[in-house]
C-alpha cells in the first residue's frame, strides 16, 4: 500500500513540474511576442523569469494577463481568417462551381419573376461558355 501513495504523490509532482514548465514557456513566448513591449522591458521580465522564475510568472499573469489573452485571441482570429481566406480562395478558382453558382443565381432570378426566360437562357449560355 505505500508504493502505491508513493506512486500517487510522485504523480502528482510530476503534473506540477510540467504545468509549471507549461506556464513558464508560455510566458516567455508570450513576452517575446507582444509588440507593445520594447527591448528593455522584454529583457528585465525574462532576467526577472530566470532568477525568480515563479514570483516572476505569477507577477506577469496578474499584470499582464488580460493583455496576453487578448493578443492570443487576435492571433487565432487572425490564423482563422488566413485559414477562411485561403479555403475561398481554392473553393472559388473552380470553374464548375462558379458556373453552377452562377447559373443557381440565374434561376433565382427566373423563379422571382427579374428575368425572362430568354435572359435566363442567355446567362446561362454565358456561363457554359465561360467554363
Amino acid at each position: 500500500m505505500n508504493s502505491f501513495w508513493d506512486f500517487i504523490i510522485w504523480l502528482f509532482w510530476f503534473y506540477v513540474v510540467i504545468a509549471c514548465i507549461w506556464v513558464f514557456i508560455t510566458v516567455i513566448v508570450d513576452i517575446f511576442r507582444d509588440h507593445s513591449l520594447n527591448g528593455w522591458g522584454k529583457a528585465l521580465w525574462v532576467l526577472f523569469l530566470v532568477f525568480v522564475p515563479f514570483l516572476a510568472a505569477f507577477i506577469y499573469l496578474i499584470a499582464r494577463g488580460r493583455g496576453m489573452a487578448e493578443r492570443n485571441a487576435a492571433r487565432v482570429a487572425e490564423s482563422q481568417a488566413a485559414s477562411a481566406d485561403y479555403i475561398r480562395s481554392v473553393a472559388g478558382s473552380s470553374s464548375s462551381s462558379s458556373t453552377a453558382a452562377e447559373i443557381e443565381k440565374g434561376k433565382q432570378l427566373l423563379d422571382s419573376g427579374a428575368i425572362t426566360q430568354a435572359e435566363f437562357e442567355s446567362l446561362k449560355a454565358k456561363a457554359l461558355q465561360s467554363a
